[in-house]
This record gives structure tokens, sequence and C-alpha cells, in this order.
């Protein structure tokens, strides 16, 4: 019971913390429809700029915090106006080949600039010491990471569902023109979409580098776990997203724990599965 238990508190914190960088990615290919991926790129643009503010600049985890998600979403403004509008309703491969681009664009700026060895972002005191949980104690920052993907949860739901804004960005979504006509500024909802996604990205590489570590190929290495999230959860759902994050977790974490010789390859083989049987993800739209 022990051992089950210990699986679903490891796997829990790893699911959130999918799940913090990955619903950016849900946002823009399910109600943006652009194939980003880069998105593991800002990720990576986050924990270098927190890492630099806290090695270089001194300053407190919470600082380099905040710095890294404003400090990505200014980088990628210029980009969202310069490239990413212009292949808003592109084909997929015209996204494709223009967000790979940028990948390995920022993948060369960060060997350049920050060097090719992995960058750590020093945790404050009080994420450093473990927590008691009465069965087994569990690292601060695994809790914070949790405590994290619950608030980014409930804020995005709340953003789309019961907002304004949330009101206009699916009328863009569906139906861009008519929106246009209804007096819905269309291009300034797509950008701050685009920041929001951007910034969720950052966030979830500064608190997620405890599990997953920033390095120059972070972009490259976990390209394909993220797009997996969005496949298995159904793009532009966050409860699909929330579910296939711990669900994914949950067989990964179990396949560490009692056969980590055979790596990825249960990981994989749900993903085979969960898609054969949900071709639109666990919560996707079918229409």
């Amino acid at each position: 019971m022990q051992t089950i238990l210990s699986i679903a508190v490891d796997a829990f914190a790893y699911g959130m913390v999918l799940f913090v960088i990955s619903i950016g990615l849900s946002m823009t290919m399910g109600l943006m429809k652009v194939v980003n991926l880069a998105h593991g790129a800002f990720a990576m643009m986050g924990g270098y700029i927190a890492a630099f503010a806290a090695h270089q600049l001194g300053v407190p985890y919470g600082v380099a915090l905040v710095a890294a998600v404003f400090g990505t979403v200014l980088a990628a403004v210029p980009l969202e106006r310069w490239l990413y509008r212009r292949i808003y309703g592109a084909p997929e491969l015209t996204q494709v080949l223009m967000t790979i681009g940028i990948t390995f664009v920022i993948i060369g700026i960060a060997n350049f600039v920050m060097g090719p060895s992995l960058k750590t972002i020093p945790l404050p005191e009080a994420l450093q010491g473990p927590v008691e949980l009465g069965f087994r104690s569990i690292a601060a920052h695994k809790l914070f990471a949790v405590a994290t993907g619950v608030v980014v949860a409930i804020a995005l739901w709340v953003l789309i569902e019961r907002t304004a804004f949330g009101v206009k960005l699916r009328a863009s979504v569906d139906n861009a023109a008519m929106a246009g006509a209804l007096g819905v500024r269309t291009k300034i909802v797509y950008a701050v979409s685009f920041a929001a996604a951007v910034g969720l990205a950052a966030l979830g590489g500064v608190v997620g580098a405890q599990l997953l570590p920033i390095e120059p190929y972070y972009a490259l290495r976990y390209m394909v776990t993220f797009l997996v999230v969005v496949s298995v959860g159904g793009a532009g759902s966050i409860p699909g997203a929330l579910l296939a994050c711990l669900l994914l977790g949950a067989v990964e974490t179990t396949g560490r724990y009692l056969m980590p010789e055979f790596g990825e390859f249960f990981f994989y083989l749900a993903v085979i599965a969960i898609v054969c049987i949900f071709p639109h993800g666990l919560l996707g739209r079918t229409g």
C-alpha cells in the first residue's frame, strides 16, 4: 500500500508539472489552430531567464519567476506580430516549418549566450526540504508544483468560461469574420491569447525545472511529450489536458518504479492505446 501511495504522490506532482507547461500549447493548438512546435522553446527561455536572474543578479526565487514570465512574454510579442500572425489559418505544414525554425533559432541563441551546460534555478529555503505526509515525505517543490497547477487550471477555466475575454476568444475561434463584424478586435484577442500561452510555458519551465532540467536541447527533448499531452487530452480542452497529464504521469511514474529497464515503453504504449480509442483526445471536440 505504501508503494502505491508513493507512486500516486510522485505521479500527481509530475502530471501537474506537465499540465502547467502543456496547457499553453493546448490553448494555442485548440483555440488558435496553430501547431506551435516552439512552445517548449519558450518554456526553456523562461528557465534560462530565471537561472540568469537568480545566479547573476542574485534576486529571490519569486522575483526570478516573475521576471521569467514577463521576460519570455516580451520576447514573444514581436514574434507573434511579425511571424506567427503570418501563419494563422495557414496549412499545418507551413505552421510546423515556421515554428520548428523558430525552435532551432532559440536553441542556437541559448547555446551561444548561456553555454551548453545544464542550468539550475536555486530554490528558496521553504521549497528545499521535505514535507511529511504521514506515509512518506515529499519534496516541498513538488507540492509547490501541484499547487501551481491547481491555481492555473482554475484561473484558465474562469478566464475562458466566465469572462468577456473568454467569450471574445471563443467567438474569434468559431468565426473570426463574424466576430470582427460584431466589433471584436480579433488580432488583439489572438495576441493576448498567445502571450498567455507563452507566459504559462515560461511559468512551467521554472516551476518544473527540478523535474525537467533546463538545458539547450530542452525544447527538442520534451517536444514530443508536450504534443502527446495535447493529443491525448484533446486540443483546447483544459479538463482534457489535466486528465491527460495525470493519466500519463501515472503511467510513466508507475513504469519507472516497477520496471525502470523498460524506460518510456509503457508511456508510449498508453498513448497509442488512448489515441486508437479516442482519436479526438479524451475530452476533445469532435466537430
